[in-house]
């Protein structure tokens, strides 16, 4: 029997007869025994960089994995597709935790899971200790450095454990997101040697970027969600109460929706995510704890109800829709108070964290620098696609077609009198000695009646409703522009307030024009989504499909994807395979799923074919 290969293990298991970008190089560097880091977008296929050497390799592969339910997921995918691999974590009873431990001694696993809490545990150090390891995987590995956006402390443990054992295995480290100064930080951390860094590129060109500012958020997703029921996303939220809001809203309002954040009780937290893995919920409204154990294939969209505090965190959780490679769609409603309530949080983690005062410091300069970033993002006019990019420090284009502000017309508005008209009520505040936050200038200026603006008689200012024709939405738009473009300044506090600045006097005193890019009003028909790209008949086919998968999925008890994702499902509506030599010709489908599945689904097709009375 010929030795296997790269290329025979990823056409056997995976069912792929070509490697994605960086994925062949990855896979020669840790197969010639040297330590890597990739980082890699989410759904660019990391996994596969270390699954492949791990069945090449003479020893076992320990995969450091950062949550239970990441690590459930991939190992009853890498089982489905004949691949010996188990997992050791919290989750386990004593018995199961050392009957699988018992077998991975016997040398019954390729891949064994950890969760970084266990790597030094007496009984798997012992294991670790005595049996051949050929690789050590750190998943997630931005979670090891403090400059990332989900610095775990348990990722610490990492170096002690490798320290510990008699031999030093390769090493190698995956991320999605990491910016340069993580990615050195990544590899310093771990103590990687001489390693091979590839960063694959950023760019989903699947995703589609949008920015939306509503005056009523709640009104824009209903909205949103109903132009897209039936299809399966994530709406992301700030804080749990934020969860807890939305996801009622979501469900009084007819939306198969469910919860999920830290707060719940863990059996409900898991009955939900089961909800939505296994497609009984269509909606996950969730904050960011339900995030890197998210191996959903089948997410076409994810909202984003609130701002998250940083570019980072954005692109990790706006890119878990289109796994599969579909086109998907990556939504943020960003409204001014997301910005304040980032503030706060950036606080309070700091407050919370057992680090040093400098060192606090130091985090809190970064964070806060970094969710300036986020808003610029939020508000700017320049492609979104060329703005993440540039942001991970790659080359970026000015148009690419599929963001928002690619494809919608702006038109220049003068708002040289409504500047003045800002700058003069911050202006009438400052003579009271009085300075207050956007919202509270916002409603003076538009002449609000609500009962602290009567108490404090800001009624009598000149500039009490001088912009009552404008909307208190339009109006906080201009006055963000104001403050981006530095003719105000608002302050770092916990609840920023707004005040003069030289810039301002420059304002008031020499009148220069002062112009802010809108969009026009989008059409209803401009706001549809494209349509799908399977015609019609195949649609037919595609439905009869995703029925099958589902009943075996039931049986098997494992989400619908782990049998098939969405885009392998597509291809075989598209080619119509009838035998099993035409099914392992589908992408994704490797031998031991063809062994498995083949016979069901091209019996299904061939139905379909007969009963349309098409020629196979």
């Amino acid at each position: 029997m010929d030795k296997p290969t790269k290329h025979t293990i990823l056409q056997q298991y995976f069912g792929h007869s070509a490697f994605r970008t960086g994925q062949s190089e990855l896979i020669d560097a840790i197969c010639s025994g040297r330590d890597v880091l990739g980082v890699m977008p989410t759904g660019a296929g990391k996994s596969v960089c270390y699954q492949v050497p791990a069945m090449l390799l003479p020893g076992v592969t320990i995969v450091v994995s950062p949550l239970i339910s990441l690590m459930q997921d991939q190992v009853a995918a890498l089982r489905d597709a004949g691949i010996p691999a188990a997992y050791l974590n919290s989750a386990m009873t004593g018995t199961e935790y050392f009957r699988t431990l018992h077998e991975a001694e016997e040398g019954r696993y390729k891949l064994l899971y950890v969760a970084p809490e266990r790597l030094l545990n007496e009984a798997f150090l012992e294991y670790a200790c005595s049996h051949p390891l050929s690789m050590i995987t750190v998943d997630e590995a931005h979670c090891v450095s403090q400059w990332g956006q989900d610095f775990r402390p348990s990722y610490l443990k990492i170096v002690t454990f490798i320290e510990s054992l008699p031999y030093r295995p390769v090493v190698s480290a995956f991320t999605a997101t990491a910016t340069s100064e993580v990615r050195d930080d990544i590899s310093r951390i771990l103590k990687q040697e001489n390693p091979f860094v590839l960063t694959t590129g950023f760019d989903r060109a699947n995703l589609s970027f949008s920015v939306m500012k509503p005056s009523d958020k709640y009104t824009t997703l209903k909205e949103l969600l109903a132009e897209r029921r039936g299809r399966c996303g994530i709406v992301y939220c700030l804080t749990r109460k934020s969860v807890e809001d939305v996801c009622h809203a979501l469900c009084l309002a007819g939306f198969s929706a469910t919860r999920y954040h830290a707060g719940l009780e863990d059996d409900e937290r898991r009955m939900n995510q089961e909800d939505f893995i296994f497609d009984r919920k269509t909606v996950m409204v969730a904050t960011n704890a339900f995030g890197m154990g998210i191996d959903k294939s089948n997410v076409s969209f994810v909202i984003h109800f609130n701002m998250p505090k940083n570019l980072e965190s954005y692109y990790q959780e706006a890119g878990r829709a289109g796994r599969d490679g579909e086109p998907a769609e990556c939504i943020l409603l960003y409204s001014g108070q997301d910005v304040r309530t980032n503030q706060f949080l950036i606080e309070r983690a700091s407050e919370e964290s057992e680090l040093s005062d400098q060192q606090k410091e130091a985090v809190q300069t970064q964070e806060r620098a970094r969710l300036k970033m986020m808003t610029y993002y939020c508000t700017t006019t320049e492609c979104l696609r060329g703005f993440i990019l540039r942001y991970f420090g790659e080359k970026a284009p000015h148009f690419c077609g599929n963001c928002s502000n690619c494809n919608t017309q702006f038109e220049s508005v003068d708002m040289t009198v409504d500047a003045q008209k800002i700058v003069s009520c911050v202006y009438r505040l400052a003579q009271r000695n009085l300075s207050f936050g956007k919202t509270m200038i916002v409603d003076i200026l538009c002449g609000s009646k609500k009962e602290r603006i009567i108490q404090m008689q800001l009624d009598s200012l000149s500039t009490y409703g001088i912009m009552s024709e404008r909307t208190a939405h339009k109006t906080r738009v201009m006055l963000d522009h104001l403050t981006e473009r530095g003719y105000l300044d608002v302050s770092d506090d916990a609840y920023p307030i707004v005040r003069l600045n030289q810039e301002s006097a420059r304002l008031l005193r020499e009148r220069p024009t002062v112009t802010i890019l809108l969009p026009k009003e989008p059409t209803r028909q401009e706001r549809a989504r494209r349509q799908d790209s399977i015609d019609g008949e195949d649609m037919i086919l595609f439905g009869v499909l995703r029925e099958l998968r589902a009943s075996l999925a039931a049986r098997e008890k494992v989400p619908a994807y782990i049998v098939f994702t969405d885009a392998s499902l597509r291809v075989m509506s598209k080619l119509k395979p009838v035998t099993q030599a035409q099914f392992l010709h589908v992408a994704g489908v490797g031998e031991r799923k063809a062994e498995k599945y083949g016979a069901a689904f091209c019996t299904a097709i061939a139905e379909y074919i007969e009963k349309n009375g098409e020629e196979i």
